[in-house]
């Protein structure tokens, strides 16, 4: 009995269609595959073409289901415009206000990115940066975490203070900040204030406290140990705050002012404030730090720092792609300073007498 031979039914049956090329398509429309290209990517010289010929393009494509092939592109002109992005975690307050202003001007830009958080855990940062490296990133672009290793990749760094070679530092001018805090408070005739310091492994944490303490100490107000407290933890809520400032209650620190690390550090105390039954801003005023969205909203709506995490997070991206375009060595400046404002609303008050 004759045997028969299924392999070469089953080849028909498995193997997968041709899938469409530049050259295939643009023969199909009888123009040539530069012309084809330019219009399917969007170029600047492709406004240059007819409208009605784009128009043909657009519809053979779909119609012929054509994909472009990235990667075979990335590797002829050895380009990926993708950069990789490292944040320590993604809440609603700080990283996220940053990473819109990121998103904004990669996207109006034309690049993609990877995200990827860490919470601050050392070997994370290690493992996403090599990450980054195998999946051919052109730059990096760091939200709040370290970077002390220098990298032959471009480096932007936003809220960054280590001085580390061919790494660009966005940085919020700390001692202004700290200067209207202070004499924001003290104009409304405080002089007992209370400080929540940020975490240990924070970025800004010892910029900001240090330009604290030299605005207090320029207004002639002293910090007590007794009336500092600090967060502790990774957890981006308010609880962190609400701790801190059980701890100084606890202690029956003697304050008429609480400046806050942040908003959400803020807010959490603000919550402890209320349970011992302090008013806010009428035995207590409250500033925080950031001006985050829900800051305006809050009852009662906060007195903060406002830095411009949204402006800080475009002109990250736009000082890191700078670098990636011009390929410039050590022709970059080592920080960038932005500036503060005081946004006055209804958590500070003048002093109860």
């Amino acid at each position: 009995m004759k045997k028969t031979d299924d392999s070469s039914e089953f080849s028909k049956v498995t193997t997968k269609p041709k899938a469409v090329s530049l050259k295939d398509l643009a023969a199909s429309l009888k123009l040539s595959p530069t012309t084809v290209s330019l219009v399917l990517n969007s170029a600047p010289s492709a406004s240059s073409i007819p409208t009605g010929t784009q128009d043909r393009i657009f519809e053979a494509a779909r119609h012929l289901k054509y994909r472009p092939n990235h990667i075979a592109r990335s590797l002829r002109a050895q380009r990926t415009h993708t950069v990789g992005v490292l944040i320590p975690e993604m809440s609603d307050g700080y990283s996220a206000t940053v990473l819109s202003g990121v998103e904004e001007k990669l996207l109006e830009e034309g690049y993609f990115y990877f995200v990827v958080s860490h919470w601050h855990r050392e070997e994370i940062i290690e493992r996403h940066s090599r990450f980054f490296v195998e999946r051919c990133v052109e730059g990096i672009l760091a939200v709040d975490t370290p970077q002390q290793h220098q990298t032959f990749l471009p480096v932007v760094s936003i809220s960054g203070h280590d001085d580390t070679k061919g790494v660009t530092n966005i940085v919020l001018n700390h001692e202004q900040a700290g200067m209207l805090a202070i004499e924001h408070l003290v104009k409304l005739g405080h002089k007992k204030i209370a400080v929540i310091k940020g975490q240990s492994f924070s970025s800004d944490t010892e910029a900001r406290w240090r330009a604290i303490q030299a605005a207090a100490a320029r207004c002639s107000i002293p910090i007590k140990t007794n009336l500092v407290s600090q967060l502790v933890g990774t957890n981006p809520t308010p609880e962190p705050g609400y701790i801190a400032a059980k701890k100084l209650l606890a202690a029956k620190a003697d304050f008429t002012a609480l400046l806050a690390f942040n908003d959400i550090s803020a807010i959490g105390a603000i919550r402890a404030l209320n349970e011992a039954g302090w008013r806010v801003p009428e035995d207590v005023s409250v500033i925080g730090f950031d001006d985050i969205y829900a800051a305006e909203f809050h009852n009662p709506s906060l007195t903060t720092i406002r830095q411009p995490l949204k402006e800080m997070g475009c002109l990250g991206a736009e000082y890191l792609l700078k670098r990636i375009r011009e390929n410039l060595g050590d022709e970059f400046p080592d920080d960038v300073t932005v500036e503060p404002t005081l946004v006055i609303r209804q958590s500070t008050a003048k002093v109860k007498k």
